[in-house]
């Protein structure tokens, strides 16, 4: 069989049980045992999947995906988080615009503590939006920017997207937690530009509003006691792969015992915080889990049937030069988050993409950082990106998607520009990458 019509025969049924709202892992199931029995030779395939499932869950490097979760629902749970927002707030005073760069800030100091963007959508959201239209905000400037920030989650260690690429990518986790440390604080750094530049053009978008002023003291006051004992998870997670002391999965383990020890430290670790962390964690580790075996299943059927090898000779074989067809991947994927999620996405490409990249001699690691930023491009695009979504159900009752879609734009113009500046310069994500394991 032509790898063209493997490929039809198993991409064409999965996006129809996934449209038909089956459960994404539960339509990779299905596939999976389908195509294995078809495509590898009957029963014999599917015992050679359920061999392939059940060493891919077992890997050493799929740890980190499940403490990650444990970190971010330790913080919120015990809610350091909100004691964070407290302290941004008191330091930004009366600066024009200050609770859409309040959102930044949180955005930033929440992705290194979480790795979740859609809870750190929840998080500012809930906290934020309400402020800022009872300040007279209007919704660009209150939306925008918490859909923005909030999606630095992927992009900042820890980043479970980032772990979960490379498992499927078959790519060091350690690089890849390294290679987009700076592209997420340059997307921080535009989006804090946008903001300024806009309130500064359009004032009204962002009123400002006379703040008590907070004594310098209780300023640092705040500041040693919320926001300085972050930095040993900080450290906890990024600090001890940068240092070689640990590995991402061990870096995981430090970095989730860290969040307990600062909740016991607050005297705010009960069993209550502590059980709903790990129980929250669980439910969603789980199913991720189950997401990631399917995706594996997928890929080694892929390459069974010699149509991944198939496609990777019909795309080197275009008369189109190969640093444009990356820049056609990474459009496909900002397409794709248009209607799906951002795991799906994952899933369905990164088998059909990482071999493409390695055979034209890119850098894998480049090439994800681009990646995941398209991801997160993706899920802020209309008309249904996940993260529009997230917004609506904590925005206030009278948004409507519209408001949504239209605060969204400029963040992903935003997005978009900082893809570009990747391409033309790889060595943003090169070079610390090449510091630190070289």
């Amino acid at each position: 069989m032509e790898w063209y019509y493997v490929i039809l025969l198993i991409l064409l049924p999965l996006l129809i049980l996934m449209s038909l709202g089956v459960p994404v892992a539960f339509s990779f199931l299905a596939i999976n045992i389908v195509g294995s029995y078809i495509l590898m030779g009957g029963m014999s395939g599917v015992e050679q999947l359920v061999n392939n499932t059940v060493s891919s869950i077992t890997s050493f490097t799929l740890v980190p995906i499940a403490l990650f979760m444990i970190m971010g629902e330790g913080m919120f749970q015990s809610r350091i988080a909100i004691d964070l927002m407290d302290t941004l707030d008191k330091w930004f005073g009366n600066i024009r615009g200050r609770l859409a760069l309040m959102a930044v800030g949180g955005g930033v100091l929440f992705s290194t503590l979480t790795g979740n963007s859609m809870g750190s959508i929840a998080l500012l959201g809930s906290t934020l939006v309400p402020e800022m239209e009872k300040r007279g905000y209007k919704k660009p400037m209150s939306l925008g920017p918490i859909l923005g920030a909030a999606g630095l989650a992927i992009m900042i260690p820890p980043s479970s997207l980032a772990v979960i690429l490379g498992v499927i990518a078959e790519i060091s986790i350690g690089k890849i937690l390294i290679a987009i440390i700076f592209p997420g604080l340059l997307m921080a750094v535009i989006y804090t530009a946008y903001i300024i530049i806009r309130c500064t053009i359009q004032p009204d978008v962002a009123p400002s509003f006379e703040v008590e002023p907070t004594p310098v003291a209780d300023k640092l006051i705040a500041t040693v006691t919320n926001i300085l004992p972050l930095s040993i998870i900080v450290f906890s997670v990024v600090g001890v792969i940068f240092m070689g002391i640990a590995t991402p999965s061990e870096a995981a383990a430090t970095g989730a015992f860290a969040t307990f020890l600062l909740a016991g430290l607050k005297r705010r670790l009960t069993w209550n915080i502590f059980s709903n962390s790990i129980f929250s964690s669980a439910n969603i580790s789980v199913m991720v889990l189950l997401i990631v075996s399917g995706a594996v299943a997928f890929t080694q059927i892929l390459a069974y049937t010699g149509a991944t090898e198939g496609l990777i000779m019909a795309i080197v074989e275009l008369t189109i030069e190969p640093k444009y067809i990356i820049i056609i991947m990474i459009a496909s994927i900002v397409f794709l988050g248009m209607f799906m999620g951002p795991l799906p996405i994952m899933l369905i490409t990164l088998p059909v993409f990482i071999p493409v990249v390695l055979e034209f001699g890119f850098d894998p690691i480049w090439f994800a950082a681009m990646y995941l930023v398209a991801i997160e491009t993706g899920s802020t695009t209309p008309p249904l990106g996940a993260a529009l979504f997230v917004m609506k159900a904590v925005a206030p009752p009278d948004t409507t998607m519209n408001d949504i879609y239209k605060a969204a734009f400029p963040f992903i113009l935003c997005d978009l520009l900082v893809i570009l500046i990747l391409f033309t310069f790889p060595e943003i994500v090169i070079w610390p990458v090449e510091a630190m394991f070289n």
